[in-house]
């Protein structure tokens, strides 16, 4: 018996068999044999906050103290036209909020709450108020967007971008709080290098990069 195309039954499935083992043999052929413990074809690695933090962290410490301008030169500055201070010491982060600014200065912390401290610098103008935040909590991105070098095309989604933020804060919870008494900072002398959103200028909440007690 033959089918409309001349071809008989049996020819058919002759062919169609052919077909089906050149299509196996080609599938053998490109299939990739990957070993116990080997990368290929794993594909990209998952972000891990905690070792780009434990890597990134000295790089944006040393950032931002390089950024870091006197608070007395800041202030001052900042009396005058906030905006202006902003654009010549700040880095735009993209929040609409207000610059990321880099400061230092020394000063006597008084009586906090939270771990939110506020520090007396000599100079300053009295209605400025200067605080810095020690933890247990650091909030913010200040680390991340202060040094201008952290770029949400750095990563892959806006979640690791977020989750770099708080890396960089525990780090700095890690390598620079961790020892300091935290706990009893009112009365004493402080050096602080760190960054805060220029929102309020009359406000600085200081996130600190480098933090000592004399």
């Amino acid at each position: 018996m033959r089918g409309p195309a001349g071809l008989s039954t049996k020819a058919k499935r002759v062919i169609l068999a052919v077909v089906v083992v050149v299509l196996l043999v080609a599938m053998a052929l490109d299939t990739k044999v990957v070993g116990k413990g080997s990368t290929l074809g794993a594909g990209p690695q998952a972000f891990s906050p905690a070792t780009w933090g434990k890597e990134n962290f000295p790089k944006v410490q040393a950032a931002i103290e390089k950024r870091a301008v006197d608070a007395s030169t800041l202030a001052a500055a900042v009396a005058k036209s906030p905006t202006a201070a902003g654009k010549k010491y700040g880095i735009d982060a993209g929040s609409g909020a207000g610059p990321e600014v880099s400061v230092k200065f020394t000063g006597v912390v008084g009586k906090g709450a939270s771990g939110i401290y506020p520090v007396k610098v000599a100079g300053l103008p009295k209605n400025l108020l200067i605080r810095i935040q020690t933890g247990p909590a650091i909030n913010g991105t200040d680390l991340r967007d202060a040094p201008g070098t952290v770029k949400f095309g750095d990563f892959t989604n806006q979640i690791d971008y977020q989750n770099a933020a708080s890396a960089l804060n525990a780090q700095l919870k890690k390598q620079v709080l961790a020892k300091v008494d935290t706990a009893h900072l009112t009365g004493k002398t402080v050096s602080v290098v760190g960054a805060f959103q220029l929102i309020n200028p009359n406000a600085w909440l200081v996130t600190p990069a480098k933090l000592t007690v004399s």
